[in-house]
């Protein structure tokens, strides 16, 4: 444990922020799942319905400094094949 205030404070706020981006995560890969599962049962509504909630919820993840912005293009793109694919 750090012995200074500055030092203290900082590795309470890493904690924090360590917990803080956890949930975020965590509602991250729930909203994948959602998604692969709706695509696994071909229910095209739901996954469509399924794949707004995932764009929006990992522009959010980009907002919030959670994943980088790359990472949330290329997995936006991903999906958005996986289900075009799927609908033809």
């Amino acid at each position: 444990m750090a012995k200074g205030k500055t030092p203290a404070k900082r590795a309470r706020q890493a904690e924090e922020n360590r917990l803080r981006n956890k949930v975020y995560k965590t509602r991250l890969k729930n909203m994948q799942n959602n998604y692969e599962a709706a695509l696994n049962e071909n229910d095209m509504e739901k996954a469509q319905e399924s794949l707004l909630q995932l764009t929006s919820t990992i522009d959010k993840s980009v907002s919030k400094g959670i994943i980088h912005k790359n990472k949330a293009a290329r997995k936006k793109s991903t999906y958005t094949k996986q289900f075009n694919a799927l609908s033809k």
